[in-house]
């Protein structure tokens, strides 16, 4: 995992924001169709970082690909009204926040801006490593 590692003190309710003087970069991850309404896809970012594009039916999320309290791949999880739950302890997450609503997991995962160009999910992101919290 390449991206800068987030620690209690940056929790940030697990939102990426550009810092002002910051370049931006957009990332393109999955096509939309996809990833159906309800369903969630695995995407890589720089060959190291793992983001998980999710489809509400409402529109995408995208979040960090592992869970924040032990690495573990999120998209073997699953959905249920607006949250995720990681497979390995159950620590479940809002979708618009990140925060965790289920232990044991206590910090958030970090969510990426997302948008919808040409077909694509992208992500708009700080130039640099991605961050995750873990």
């Amino acid at each position: 995992m390449g991206g800068r590692r987030l620690g209690a003190g940056d929790r940030g309710r697990g939102l990426s924001l550009v810092s002002p003087g910051l370049g931006v970069r957009r990332i393109d991850l999955v096509a939309v169709d996809e990833v159906p309404p309800g369903t969630m896809k695995m995407a890589w970012v720089d060959g190291t970082d793992m983001v998980l594009v999710v489809n509400t039916g409402d529109g995408f999320r995208a979040v960090q690909g592992t869970c924040s309290h032990e690495y573990f791949e999120l998209d073997k999880g699953f959905l249920t009204a607006g949250t995720l739950t990681c497979a390995l302890h159950l620590s479940r997450f809002s979708l618009e926040d990140g925060d965790p609503l289920d232990p044991p997991a206590e910090l958030p995962l970090a969510i990426y801006p997302t948008l919808v160009e040409n077909g694509r999910v992208l992500i708009e992101v700080p130039d640099g490593p991605l961050e995750v919290n873990e």
